[in-house]
């Protein structure tokens, strides 16, 4: 079977040269057998596609746009649909040829008709070798969650939980260095205030004690004369009364 792609080598829209690439390539990756056929340069291609595509995949117009896929004289469809065939991995269904053995696609279609088979060469839609592969990974599987589950909160969170942490640590730091704060200011100004009263009382004793000096002071400038020192008062007048009759008298 011959799987047969009708395209145009001439074509001038670029969306339908890279629909082209696109199936060309993906069948070529897949090492299927097909035959270009250009729909440009031969207007049997033309009118060969347009009458066998179905009614029902035309377009509005009636004419039908390369590329269009078919296997031998059955038609398989057009881009979308090989693409759809493609994203769900049943590109041999799409081209009706069988899936080569071993592939996904092959698998799949021998669950679909057989159903899972407990102890044969297919279980679940693999053979024994990946089987183990799939068991060994999910062994792998149970012991990194067990690890999981065994390593601390704090390295699972890593540099996260170490951050809350400090957060915290920090806060708790950051109350108490205003307590000590506020501690070292009320203690500095219990100090000032005892400074300046030790300043003060120097001060008022001084004070008391030169009240103390300028009351003695006036108490003895207050106190009587003594007649020892009116006495040369007295002398001091007798000569001059002496002195001035001595000069009356000359």
């Amino acid at each position: 079977m011959v799987i047969k792609v009708f395209l145009a080598s001439s074509s001038g829209s670029t969306a339908i040269k890279k629909k082209q690439q696109d199936v060309l390539g993906f069948l070529e990756a897949l090492k299927v057998d097909y035959a270009p056929l250009d729909i440009a340069c031969n207007e049997d291609n033309r009118m060969w596609m347009r009458e066998n595509v179905p009614v029902e995949k035309k377009p509005t117009n009636g004419i039908p746009l390369p590329p269009q896929i078919f296997n031998e004289e059955s038609y398989c469809g057009d881009y979308e649909t090989f693409f759809d065939a493609k994203e769900d991995n049943a590109v041999y269904a799409f081209l009706g040829l069988p899936p080569p053995p071993g592939s996904k696609e092959a698998k799949e279609a021998y669950l679909l008709e057989n159903g899972p088979v407990e102890n044969g060469t297919i279980v679940n839609g693999t053979d024994d070798a990946e089987d183990e592969e799939n068991l060994e990974a999910e062994e792998e599987n149970i012991d990194d969650d067990t690890l999981k589950r065994e390593v601390p909160m704090e390295e699972c969170n890593g540099d996260e939980h170490t951050e809350e942490v400090e957060a915290e640590v920090g806060g708790e730091t950051g109350e108490e260095a205003a307590e000590e704060k506020v501690a070292e200011e009320k203690e500095a100004v219990e100090d000032t205030e005892e400074s300046l009263e030790n300043t003060k009382a120097p001060v008022k004793e001084e004070e008391a004690q030169e009240e103390a000096e300028d009351e003695e002071a006036k108490g003895e400038d207050d106190q009587p004369v003594s007649e020892e020192e009116e006495a040369p008062e007295e002398e001091e007048e007798e000569v001059t009364e002496e002195a001035e009759q001595e000069e009356e008298d000359e």
